[in-house]
This record gives C-alpha cells, structure tokens and sequence, in this order.
C-alpha cells in the first residue's frame, strides 16, 4: 500500500494539475462562446428559476422536485469540505492571486454547468417509474455509447458513495474530536444512522433534508464570515488588492523569498476551484436531471447559480476571512489554515464554528454524492440492488470517519478525476444539441410560448 501512493499521487498530479485543468476550462470557454456569454445573459433568469416562488415543504416524488430542491441538492454536494480547505490549500500552494484564477475558472465553469444540466433534462428517463438521469444517460443515449456510459457510472459509484464520503466523513470525525474531543467512532455510527435513514426515503427525503440544510448551512456560514471581516475590516481592501495584484505579479504580494509564480497561482487556483465548484464532473446533472421544470434549458439557467453560490460566496468568503485574518506563513495548510484564521477572528469560538460548519457541508455533501450515486447504480442494475448500495455505503461512512489512510483520500482525487472524462467527451460532442435547445428556449421565449 505504502508503494501504491506515491504513483497515486503522481496521477493526480498529472490528471488535475496539467490535463483536467486544460479540457475543464476549455471546456467552459468553448460553452461561454457557443452560447454567447449565457452565465450573464441568464444569470437574472436562474435566480428567478431557482429562488422565484418557493414552497418550503414541497414533497417530491417519483416525478421529480423542484428547480430549488434540485439546485439545493446540487449545493449539498458542491460545498463540502472543499469550501473549507480548498481555498487554503489554493492560497497557501499559489498565493492570495490563486483566488482570482478560481474565480475565473468558475465564470467558465457557469456555462459547462448550463450544458451539464440541459443535456440531463434532456436525456432523462424512469426507473421503476422513478424520473432519474445524468451523464450515463446522455453518455448512452445521445453518443450511443454504453461502454462509456458503464465506464462513467463505475467510477462516480466509487468516486463519490464509496471512496469520497469515506472522505468526507473523516473529515467530520477529525473535526469533532479537535474541537469537543468525541470519539471518531461515535460520530461516525451517528453519521451512518442519520445518512441511512435519509437513504431509505428516497428523493422525497434527500429533497426534504437539502431544501432546509442547504440554506441554513450557507447562510450560517456566511454570517461568521461576515462577523471576522467586519471585525477586520480595515484589511478587507488590501485582501483584494492582494488577490488581484498576485494573479499577475505573485512577488510583489509574497516577496520573493516565497518563490510563488503566476503559472502556479493560475494552476493551483483553477484545480481548486474547479474541484469545488464540480463544473463539468458530472456529479450534478444528476440533481438537475430530476427537476420538473416546463423547458430543459431552465433548468440550465438554475444550475448557473449553484456555481456562484459555490464559489463566489462561500468560497470566496473563506479566502477573505484567511487574508484579513493574517494568518498565511504559519506554518497551517487546507482545513488547518481555515481553522486558524476563524479562531484568530472570532475567539475561542472559531474552532466550534468550524466544526459545526464543517459537520453541515460534508454532510450534505455524503448525502449529495449518494444520490448521484444512487442513480448510477440504478443505471447499471436497472432499479436493483440499491438496498445493498445503501448499506454498502454507510458502512463507508462508519469507516471513513474511524481512519485517515493517504491512499484513500489520492483514491478519491483519482476517481473524481477518471469521471471527468468520459463526461466532458459528451458535452462536446453533444455541443449542438446544447445550443439548439437554447435557441429553442429563445425563441419561443421571443413568442411568450413559455
């Protein structure tokens, strides 16, 4: 095993520091072209579609839920530990400048997201007369391709239900022991009952719990945030200043001595982000896949928001508190870092906040990933088996709250990784039935159709 990480670790460097980055941005930047800049022309349109009309309560079922419900389960998967940690490791490996490049990666990242979730309206299908979707459905139906469709559908099962919420769990059990000193194992059957009896009521629960947590969660989060840059508002200007000069001139913010250049600001800012904000994965077009909406493209315009909720708010407001904060060249990286910065800005209260932040993103985020995961294996066993996926995966939980093993988290990265691929060969080749359904929208917006 001790063998096996450093090739791991090789892979991933060569798979998210040097390809993905190319095709995820290329990707977006192709998108944000062919469709003449839609993350600004629709931007109002998915707010609207997301937020316009909310009924809290809204029971979902085997026809599908809501635009909110839908963008919130997206949510619940998007920010996850990587809203914590991801920013710190970015500032911390390419400087305060990486957060410019994590911004510009997401602007791009707003139209994959577009095609993403038109594609899964598009494609979707039942299950057992259960609407379900995403990237093996248009993968099998639109390139009539189910080689590459199974090749998707393994990896995202082991990505994301298996391997990746072991992650996430481990990061909660660590969390909680650091700040309250419970055992890891506790939390972790806690984490298994609660995930289970979430799993067992289907889409109409995991609708249920993202449209209360996702909002609470966000909005939890953001109030702290705010909190330690008021309190530190005087370096809040110099923290963008730092931001904007180091995308372009790294040594005029670090110094030198610090060694950081603009190539590996641009690197470690879009590798994170991107990460983050799953633009282009295929994890969430299984969430939009289920959304009842009167035309695909709508749904489009909702999955846009995800990303700026993702990344432009609670993304952005952890780099903010780490900058205003002061607490860069401590020696603290990733989760560590942002822990720091929160207990320098808030007292003793700040290693709590986190835990208790840090328990509702990756918890949402465990329950996201096995609802993508969910429709994966109801792709490859048509409906069957999830009974055993459900306790398979809690088990997991269990276990990734109980150990930190480095190959386990590599594991992850590389799967995450692996499912990219077949996702984004899809979206491209797919790329004018994209288009098309956006004319589509327009026009028949144009003849008030809609």
């Amino acid at each position: 095993m001790d063998a096996l990480l450093p090739i791991v670790v090789k892979i991933n460097d060569i798979l998210w520091n040097y390809l993905l980055i190319f095709l995820l941005c290329g990707t977006g930047i192709y998108f944000t072209i062919r469709l003449k800049f839609i993350q600004i022309t629709k931007f109002k349109q998915g707010l609207k579609q997301v937020f316009g009309g909310i009924k809290f309560g809204k029971k979902a079922g085997k026809d599908g839920m809501s635009s909110f419900q839908s963008v919130a389960t997206a949510i619940a998967a998007q920010v996850g530990t990587g809203n914590l940690a991801g920013a710190a490791t970015a500032i911390v490996s390419g400087g305060p400048g990486a957060i410019f490049w994590m911004w510009l990666s997401a602007f791009f990242g707003m139209s994959t997201i577009f095609a993403e979730a038109t594609l899964a309206q598009k494609f979707r299908t039942k299950v057992n007369g259960e609407v379900t979707g995403g990237p093996a459905y248009y993968i099998s139906q639109g390139l009539k391709n189910k080689g590459l469709a199974c090749f998707f559908s393994i990896t995202i099962i082991l990505a994301l239900g298996f391997i990746g919420n072991m992650v996430q769990a481990n990061s909660i059990g660590d969390a909680f022991y650091t700040a309250f000193n419970i055992d890891p194992k506790i939390i972790g059957a806690i984490l298994s009952v609660i995930a289970g009896f979430i799993f067992i009521g289907g889409v109409s629960r995991i609708a249920s719990f993202t449209e209360k947590v996702v909002p609470f969660m966000a909005v939890f989060y953001l109030i702290g945030g705010l909190f330690v840059l008021v309190t530190n508002c005087t370096h809040i200007l110099p923290a963008f200043k730092m931001i904007f000069v180091g995308a372009f001139n790294p040594q005029a913010v670090l110094g030198g001595a610090i060694g950081v250049s603009v190539k590996q600001a641009m690197r470690y800012g879009v590798a994170r982000g991107l990460f983050s904000n799953e633009a282009g994965m295929g994890s969430t077009p299984h969430a939009h896949a289920v959304a009842i909406v009167n035309h695909p493209a709508e749904q489009g315009f909702a999955a846009i928001v995800s990303v700026f909720i993702d990344t432009f708010l609670v993304l952005t407001m952890t780099a903010l508190v780490i900058l205003t904060t002061g607490v860069i060249g401590n020696g603290n990286t990733g989760i560590a870092l942002t822990q720091e910065a929160f207990t320098v800005g808030m007292g003793t209260f700040g290693n709590p906040f986190i835990a208790i932040t840090l328990f509702f993103f990756a918890f949402s985020t465990i329950i996201g990933w096995y609802f993508f995961a969910e429709a994966n294996v109801k792709y490859l066993f048509k409906g069957k088996g999830l009974t055993i996926f459900r306790i398979l995966v809690m088990m997991f939980i269990f276990l990734g709250s109980c150990i930190r093993v480095d190959l386990v988290w590599q594991l992850a990265d590389t799967f995450n990784g692996l499912m990219v691929l077949p996702n984004l060969i899809a979206l491209l080749l797919l790329s004018p039935l994209v288009i098309a359904t956006r004319n589509d929208y327009l026009e028949k917006e144009k003849n008030k159709l809609l």
